[in-house]
């Protein structure tokens, strides 16, 4: 807990990494290739009018722009086409409009993870007060990675040697899944009614078989084949643009420890948790963990 509260958010940043900025002028659909272009799931917007930053523009917007204006199969979604990011924001946030959340970097690890779980986001962007340039964008995983380099340092706490089970981390009832021959449409708009960023694909046996994520949809874009949401999600996984090594899985009577150590080697933002027939039984994510190593010790 210390550690957390000692560490700064730049202590977190790479020395070198990519970020791109999106004037809100931009076209969507140019903003969407750009990200694909650029191997990055969001970028912070820049209005120029207010001369600062405004938002942030990710998978999800794409998602919600599908989900919203998909017609039928082939029928262009003109919205996707036409509309610049100003638009769809005015649009989309009409009655929820939110001020980007961001961080000093100069504020503890510990700020960062509890903006994170706090404003139930994914991704904080570093934002220099004095200069106001955007150094980066501080994810769980992020986090995370660091966190267990540096614990071999550190004294193990006797929780990490605790179960999934015991320590109560993770979701276990009311899990959003799909079927093999589910409709891509069906799938995105779970996506955006049930707030989850993945979706494990579990046969008519209840046995897992694949996960589809929020960045799977980005295949959509970078395939310009988001006009024929019809099809089903097991055609739409053969155009995954990495090799998939399967879906990553864990048992309720595992430590916090093995779980940890797993997630972050593999690089995955959740693990499916499984019984010994591989049926669903729950779903452990990084910001369960995050809260579990960080927010929960320290009340």
């Amino acid at each position: 807990m210390r550690f957390m509260k000692c560490h700064k958010c730049y202590d977190i940043v790479p020395t070198s990494s990519k970020l791109v900025v999106f004037d809100t002028t931009l076209q969507v659909k140019k903003a969407f290739f750009a990200l694909v272009a650029n191997g990055v799931r969001a970028a912070p917007l820049w209005e120029s009018k207010k001369q600062s930053f405004v938002g942030m523009l990710t998978i999800t917007d794409f998602i919600n722009i599908l989900t919203r204006y998909y017609k039928s199969p082939m029928v262009q979604i003109y919205e996707l086409e036409e509309h610049k990011i100003e638009t769809w924001r005015e649009l989309y946030l009409q009655e929820t409009f939110k001020p980007l959340v961001h961080i000093p970097p100069d504020a503890s690890v510990f700020e960062a993870v509890h903006s994170l779980i706090k404003h139930k986001i994914h991704r904080l962007p570093v934002i220099d007060p004095i200069s106001g340039n955007a150094l980066y964008i501080l994810t769980h995983k992020r986090i995370l990675k660091f966190l267990q380099l540096f614990v071999c340092e550190l004294a193990m706490p006797s929780f990490m040697k605790q179960s999934l089970e015991e320590l109560c981390v993770g979701t276990y009832s009311n899990i959003a899944y799909i079927h093999p021959d589910t409709p891509l449409y069906t799938a995105l708009s779970l996506f955006t009614h049930r707030r989850v960023s993945a979706l494990p694909v579990v046969d008519y046996n209840g046995k897992v078989v694949d996960i589809y994520s929020k960045f799977d949809v980005i295949n959509l874009a970078a395939e310009k084949t988001y006009n024929n949401l019809d099809i089903t999600v097991t055609q739409a996984l053969k155009h995954r643009s990495q090799y998939f090594e399967g879906v990553l899985k864990c048992h309720r009577l595992e430590t916090l420890e093995v779980i940890v150590d797993r997630i972050v080697k593999a690089e995955v933002h959740r693990l499916v948790v499984v019984d010994e027939d591989s049926k669903i039984v729950g779903i452990v994510s990084l910001s369960d963990i995050l809260q579990a190593l960080v927010l929960t010790p320290a009340g």
